[in-house]
C-alpha cells in the first residue's frame, strides 16, 4: 500500500529510504534506524542503514523512562499510588532519610512520587552530576570504563552530592536519572517484585516480542553502543540498574501507541501529564513525558510541530506527532551525536507530510 502514495514522481517509500540512507553518510554514525507510523497506518514505514537492519535490536537508553512512566501512571489509575504520596510511604527508612538536603534543609520527607515522575525533585543526577570526588559517571561510562550501579549505589551517592533546588519549587526542573530510578524502587516495593519482571509483564501483556531488560553480562544480541568511533562495551552497568532496555523499532512502535492510546493511563485525562518545565533545550518535561520543541524563530519557513513522548541519550527517539498524528521511533546509535536523530525527525515530517 504505501509504494502507491507518490511524492514528485517517487514513493514515499523510497523518499524514505534515501531520508535513512542519508544519515549513515554522517560523521560517526555507523548504522540508523526509523520507523514511521500514522494513526489509520495509511503511512507504516521503516527503513535502516549502516550496521543496524530492521529487526535489529539496540540499547534505547532512556526512552526506559516513559516504561517506568507508563507502569507508575497505570498504577496512579488503579488506586495503587497517588501521584501526591509521599515517597517515604513506599521507601524505607534509610533509603529517605538525607536524601534531599539543600542549603542546610532537609526536604528528603516532602519528596514526592510527582517530583520524581516529573523530574522536579531538586534530586543530584548520580550520572550526569559530579560525584563527591569530583568525577562524572557518564564521562566515565563514554570512556568505556564499565561499573555497576544499582540504585542502592546511586542513593548512597547522591546523599553526598549536591542537590538542585527545594522539590517542587515553581518553575524548576532537572532531567537527571535518579528520579526514575528510585522511582523503580518504589514499584519494587509496591508489587514486591523487582522492577525488570515488573517490566517483563508489561513487554508481555502488549506483545513486544524482541524487548527485554538487560540481565546478562555476555549478551551480545544488540548493536553495539557507539562513542565516536569506539565501541562502548558496558555490559556492569546495563545490568545493574534492573530498567535498562534492549528493544527494536518495531516494539517501540507498539509501545508508543499503547501508551497514547490510553493503554496505561486514561486519554481524556492526558491533560494532567502536560504540564510542562523547561529541562535544557528543545525539551521540555511533564509528568513522565518529554516534549520535543523547535522555537518558529529557529524554523521561520516551515513550523515543526511539537512531538511527545522520550529520547535517549545514545539517540534513540520515540515520539508521537500529536497535530498530525504520526509516531516515529529509531536510533542513529551514537552517544556523542544524539541530535542526529532529532535532525532525521524534523526531515521526515518536513518530507513526508508537509
Amino acid at each position: 500500500m504505501e509504494e502507491a502514495f507518490e511524492m514528485g514522481g517517487k514513493s514515499i517509500k523510497s523518499t524514505f529510504n534515501r531520508i535513512v540512507a542519508d544519515i549513515v553518510t554522517k560523521k560517526h554514525i555507523y548504522g540508523a534506524i526509523f520507523n514511521v507510523s500514522t494513526e489509520d497506518k495509511r503511512i507504516d514505514l521503516i527503513s535502516a542503514a549502516g550496521n543496524i537492519q530492521e529487526d535489529s535490536q539496540y540499547y534505547i537508553a532512556s526512552i526506559n523512562k516513559i516504561f517506568i512512566s507508563a507502569i507508575t501512571l497505570r498504577m496512579y489509575r488503579d488506586g495503587q499510588l497517588d501521584l501526591q504520596d509521599k515517597i517515604s510511604k513506599y521507601l524505607p527508612g534509610n533509603v529517605v532519610s538525607r536524601l534531599h538536603v539543600y542549603r542546610g534543609k532537609d526536604y528528603s520527607n516532602e519528596l514526592t512520587i510527582l517530583h520524581l515522575i516529573s523530574q522536579t525533585s531538586g534530586l543530584p543526577g548520580y550520572l550526569i552530576d559530579k560525584q563527591a570526588d569530583g568525577t562524572k559517571a557518564m564521562k566515565e561510562l563514554e570512556a568505556g570504563i564499565d561499573q555497576a550501579w544499582p540504585i542502592e549505589k546511586a542513593i548512597v551517592e547522591v546523599k553526598k552530592m549536591n542537590t538542585h533546588f527545594p522539590p517542587g519549587k515553581p518553575g524548576k526542573a532537572k532531567y537527571i536519572d535518579t528520579n526514575h530510578q528510585i522511582l523503580s524502587l518504589a514499584i519494587e516495593n509496591i508489587t514486591g517484585k523487582p522492577i525488570n519482571s515488573v517490566l517483563r509483564d508489561l513487554f508481555e501483556e502488549i506483545k513486544l516480542t524482541r524487548t527485554y531488560a538487560c540481565s546478562d553480562v555476555n549478551d551480545k544480541n544488540f548493536v553495539p553502543i557507539r562513542y565516536k568511533s569506539e565501541t562502548i562495551n558496558i555490559p556492569l552497568f546495563l545490568t545493574s540498574t534492573r530498567n535498562d532496555i534492549i528493544s527494536t523499532a518495531t516494539d517501540q512502535m507498539t509501545f508508543l501507541k499503547a501508551f497514547f492510546n490510553g493503554q496505561f493511563f486514561p486519554m481524556e485525562r492526558f491533560g494532567e501529564l502536560y504540564k510542562w518545565n523547561n529541562v535544557f533545550f528543545p525539551f521540555k518535561y511533564g509528568v513522565g513525558i518529554q516534549k520535543f520543541y523547535v522555537p518558529r524563530i529557529f524554523s521561520p519557513f516551515k513550523r515543526v510541530p511539537h512531538m511527545i513522548g522520550h529520547s535517549g541519550s545514545v539517540g534513540s527517539v520515540a515520539f508521537y506527532v500529536p497535530d498530525i498524528a504520526v509516531y516515529i521511533t529509531g536510533t542513529v546509535n551514537q552517544q556523542a551525536r544524539p541530535n542526529v536523530a532529532f535532525q532525521t525527525m524534523i526531515k521526515i515530517l518536513n518530507t513526508l507530510f508537509s
